[in-house]
Parts: C-alpha cells; sequence; structure tokens
C-alpha cells in the first residue's frame, strides 16, 4: 500500500466527514478507502481513529498525525510543482482573514515581511472577531484561535496559545492575591462581554492535554467586547482580567501586570491556519503559512518564558 495514499485517506476522511464522502472525492469505493485507513494503523501500530456506522473521531494519536499529513502532502505538492515547472515563483493575490486583536499584533507586521520575500504578491488582510466563511467568502486562508468547529476545513497548527489571570501590582496591593479560583468570586474581574466564564484546571497537581477542567463564572463593576480594553483597564488596577499570553506577555515581562492562579491554569490551546480543502494548496499560501509558524517558533516570540507571579501577602507586607 502507498503510505501517500493512506495519508491522503486519513486527511480525506478528516475534511469531509465519513469514508463514503471522502471515497466520492477520491473516485474509489468506500472499502478501498477503509482498506486504506486499516493498513495505515496497522503500520503505524496505532489507532488513528474510532469509527461507528454513524460518526468518526480521531483519537489524540490521529490528530496530531493528521497535523503531520496535511504538512508533508501540502510540502509534496508543492516539491512536484516546482519540480514539474522548472522553478516557480510565489505570485498571485492572497486574501486572508484573521481575529481582530490577534491579527493586528501578531498577522499584520508579518504581512510586509512576506512581500519584502515575494514582490510578486499581494494581500488582502481581513481583521474581524466573526467566524468568516471561508470557501463562501472567497478566503484562501485564515487564523483561528482555539478549538476549531469547521469540519470541512484543513487546519495547520501554528502554535500553542496559554491564557493567564492577570493584575496590577497596585491591585494586588490592596487586595488578597488569590490563591484558588474560587477566590476569585471575592475580586473585581474584567469580563469579556457577557461572556463571564474563566477556564481552570480541577486540581493544580494534574498535568497534561486530557486534564480536567472547570468553568467559574466572575463578576466585576465593569466588562467590555474588547480585549484589548480590558487588558488597558487592568493595568490601570481596574481588576483581574483573563488573557491570552499574546496580548499581555509584554506586561507581564516588564511588571506592568502580574499573574495569578498560573498552577491552576488550564492546558494550551491551538493557533491554527485554516483554509478549504484542496487537492494542491496554492504556493502563495503554503509559504506565508510556514513564515507564520517559523515566527511563532522562535525561543523568544511568546514573551515571556515565565510570567512574573504575583506572591501571597504577609502580615508583614500590610501598610
Amino acid at each position: 500500500m502507498n503510505p501517500f495514499k493512506e495519508m491522503q485517506a486519513l486527511v480525506l476522511v478528516a475534511t469531509h466527514g465519513s469514508l463514503s464522502a471522502a471515497a466520492r472525492v477520491e473516485g474509489v469505493t468506500p472499502a478501498i478507502m477503509a482498506r486504506r485507513l486499516d493498513a495505515l494503523e496497522e503500520r503505524l501500530g496505532s489507532r488513528l481513529l474510532h469509527r461507528t456506522t454513524r460518526r468518526i473521531s480521531f483519537t489524540e494519536a490521529g490528530q496530531n498525525y493528521l497535523e503531520d499529513c496535511v504538512r508533508i502532502l501540502n510540502d509534496l505538492a508543492g516539491a512536484e510543482a516546482a519540480a514539474a515547472k522548472g522553478s516557480i515563483q510565489v505570485s498571485g493575490h492572497l486574501r486572508m482573514t484573521a481575529p481582530a486583536g490577534f491579527g493586528r499584533r501578531h498577522v499584520a507586521p508579518h504581512v510586509q515581511q512576506f512581500l519584502k520575500l515575494h514582490q510578486d504578491v499581494s494581500v488582502t488582510l481581513d481583521l474581524s472577531d466573526r467566524l468568516v466563511d471561508l470557501v463562501n467568502e472567497g478566503f484562501d486562508c485564515g487564523i483561528r484561535l482555539g478549538e476549531l468547529a469547521d469540519s470541512n476545513l484543513v487546519s495547520v497548527r501554528l502554535a500553542e496559545m496559554r491564557r493567564v489571570v492577570v493584575g496590577a501590582p497596585a491591585y494586588l496591593a490592596q487586595h488578597d492575591v488569590p490563591q484558588t479560583p474560587d477566590d476569585l468570586l471575592k475580586h473585581d474581574c474584567l469580563a469579556l462581554g457577557p461572556q463571564r466564564g474563566w477556564t481552570f484546571r480541577v486540581s493544580p497537581d494534574v498535568r497534561g492535554p486530557s486534564v480536567k477542567t472547570r468553568s467559574i463564572r466572575v463578576k466585576g463593576p465593569m466588562e467590555c467586547n474588547d480585549g484589548v480594553v480590558l487588558a488597558e483597564w487592568a493595568r490601570s488596577g481596574g481588576g483581574l482580567a483573563w488573557r491570552s499570553m499574546w496580548e499581555v506577555g509584554e506586561d507581564l515581562q516588564s511588571g506592568r501586570l502580574v499573574s495569578v492562579l498560573d498552577d491552576w491554569a488550564a492546558p494550551p490551546v491551538g493557533i491554527y491556519a485554516v483554509f478549504p480543502e484542496r487537492r494542491h494548496l496554492p504556493l502563495k499560501v503554503r509559504a506565508f503559512v510556514d513564515l507564520l509558524k517559523e515566527a511563532y517558533g522562535q525561543k523568544d516570540y511568546w514573551l515571556p518564558q515565565q510570567p512574573v507571579v504575583a506572591k501571597r501577602r504577609t502580615m508583614s507586607d500590610q501598610p
């Protein structure tokens, strides 16, 4: 069995959600697709999929392997295109979308670098916090944070995103530093609009990607649907905020903010590039995704490596 056929079968099933749908795209029978998946699992010695008559779901090993398969198949397609045409230049117009706050800070600056490397490319970057329909709105690529809900898109994991509870030193000097998530109920918490639930581990001593979590319903005198405003309120001493490291990393590094409840922090979630399923990913998309992945993978990109952590006040600290 051709290992690339097996990998392609896995990607098609993930993209289209069933053996029959993947088989139609490939032009084979569902039985052939099933045999390819069986051969792949046997060769790897690992279960990648849970298959029932009604649904297909990925194991943790399967999800990780799927991301590698997408990358390898895209690299293969690009290599074949380059070999077929002798040499190929990255060119054309790239339309992409990203969440507004993240896009301003961690996508837009890389667009300029990308255009310096590939002068035959032009870019439209749409920054929006709504869930953009890539296919119907004509986008080549999108950046998504957290859990991916759209099974009709192919994804590449670019980096991990970690959230922390932060507050200004002045605020924490006037209040007891929370030691457990339940202590937040006694604090002024800065909520992102009506979404007041902050996620934490059930226990600080349990680690791993499958750790159980719980949501704490926080409250406070101020809320806003803009994360930039929440971070500013936190810096000015207005309360505690639950923000992503990509937003507040520099504030933690400088000491403008300090983090609390780090031992209770939920496992990080992914930052993904997503794009419509295509047999050959356009070179302009692959080149920009590779640039982002390389940038986000730099050792010091997500500052700081270790947040400044608030210490518990003692009686000797009291004014």
